[in-house]
């Protein structure tokens, strides 16, 4: 299987969904350079009593940004579009699992994604192909996975 380059910049995207999802990429870069611990518990704030994000809601957030960033389509830009979707969700009152982990097949390395209704949000790859290593789920009533952080724990 190969990976895709860079992926499609959405059409179409009205200017308020737009300027939102520019704010969220301003922050996203921000936030992507902190350490893994550090950006975990900011995203747990961040994620604290909003609801859990529908695929659909998750989706619009990350055409969004796909629309106003360059870099977050780019095969690089992972963790600032990850970022930036889970954060233009939570500005719209709901919060996708954020997740970074690895590619389990060739060709294996850093991954960073959202995931909404149990699957992940437009990846273009296989079920089991990514493997979570850290997550921020909205909080639910049954006990996480290991290495899950609860919003508020």
């Amino acid at each position: 299987m190969t990976v895709p380059s860079a992926l499609e910049r959405p059409q179409g995207i009205p200017w308020r969904a737009r300027l939102a999802a520019r704010i969220a990429v301003g922050a996203a870069f921000s936030l992507a350079v902190l350490p893994p611990r550090r950006l975990r518990t900011v995203l747990a704030l961040l994620s604290r009593r909003a609801r859990p994000a529908t695929y659909a809601q998750a989706k619009d957030a990350k055409d969004a940004v796909l629309a106003v960033s360059l870099a977050c389509l780019g095969v690089h830009g992972c963790l600032p579009r990850s970022l930036a979707t889970a954060l233009l969700c939570r500005m719209r009152g709901s919060w996708p699992t954020w997740c970074t982990g690895v590619r389990v097949r060739p060709p294996f390395g850093a991954h960073a994604w959202v995931e909404a209704e149990g699957r992940a949000v437009d990846e273009p790859t296989p079920e089991g192909y990514l493997a979570p290593l850290i997550t921020v789920a909205p909080r639910r009533g049954h006990q996480e996975p290991r290495g899950t952080t609860r919003p508020d724990s």
